[in-house]
């Protein structure tokens, strides 16, 4: 008798896979830095992937109007913002540390959002792991400042990329947003690498890698999520992208060699329980 793999244990792999491209996809593009600096990683990443997506979803079949286009371009700003930031931070400190404290915009759009005293708790938890990670200047192995700032920059780009992409979200499909999102941050950051790093960007040595990146941390990870959000609920997928902080920290440890403190690994505990806290909170909430 043959026995079908029930969709919910599908959803979880992909969540996990989906997961687990994006941070080994952003340790390969911190790998890049020495060659052509965030700037020019960021450039192919966006590039390429705008390229990829806008193949396999078409947008201009259903562009949107003139008066509807200002989301879309605010949305794009977000997007190419949060990728340049945390490109950003995590050439200034190490990745898990930066995938912990981005999460500080989506929990916040979380938080802000309900009205039940006992969130009160997920956002305590929340500014512990943040005050835990903010660097002790006395100290020889602190953290970064800038690289910590530019981390916290990128989270409120993706807290933008959140509100703005519900809007747009009202006016064409999820795949078609994102392409045309895509599109609108790689019309501003291409240029903008290329004229920072020059000829470079051709390199026969960095293009594959730039098009393994845009597979990794945008096209692939996208198409595992739409998989399994069709097959488990919204909560269940809020929940386990909670984890990704601390699946950031593997995967800098294992492709970069990225040690943290037990304290640093503490906060990105704290920062999980907040966003899985806020997940089942919205959850109760929209009940």
């Amino acid at each position: 008798m043959q026995r079908t793999i029930p969709p919910f244990f599908i959803a979880v792999i992909c969540v996990l896979l989906a997961m687990m491209t994006i941070q080994s996809g952003a340790s390969i593009a911190k790998q890049l830095f020495p060659i052509i600096g965030p700037e020019g990683t960021t450039a192919l990443r966006l590039g390429f992937s705008a390229a990829i997506l806008c193949l396999v979803f078409k947008p201009w079949r259903a562009f949107p109007p003139l008066g509807q286009r200002m989301p879309i371009i605010v949305y794009g700003l977000c997007l190419g913002g949060m990728n340049i930031l945390f490109y950003y931070a995590i050439e200034r400190i190490p990745l898990g540390i930066a995938v912990a404290l981005e999460f500080t915009g989506p929990l916040a759009v979380a938080l802000l959002s309900s009205r039940r005293k006992r969130d009160l708790f997920w956002v305590a938890c929340a500014i512990s792991g943040i005050v835990m990670l903010l660097p002790d200047m006395k100290g020889e192995e602190s953290l970064d400042l800038l690289g910590v700032i530019l981390a916290l920059g990128a989270g409120a780009c993706w807290a933008g990329y959140i509100l703005f992409g519900k809007k747009t979200g009202n006016q064409s499909s999820g795949g078609m947003t994102v392409a045309l999102g895509m599109s609108v941050a790689a019309l501003i950051l291409v240029p903008y690498g290329a004229i920072s790093q020059g000829g470079a960007l051709l390199s026969w040595e960095v293009i594959p890698l730039g098009l393994l990146i845009a597979i990794m941390s945008s096209a692939l990870p996208y198409t595992l999520e739409m998989i399994a959000l069709r097959n488990m609920p919204a909560q269940g997928f809020s929940i386990m992208m909670s984890l990704e902080p601390a699946i950031a920290a593997l995967a800098g440890f294992i492709i970069l060699a990225e040690l943290l403190t037990i304290w640093q690994w503490l906060a990105i505990i704290l920062v999980i329980t907040a966003s899985v806290g806020s997940s089942m909170s919205t959850r109760k909430d929209s009940n």
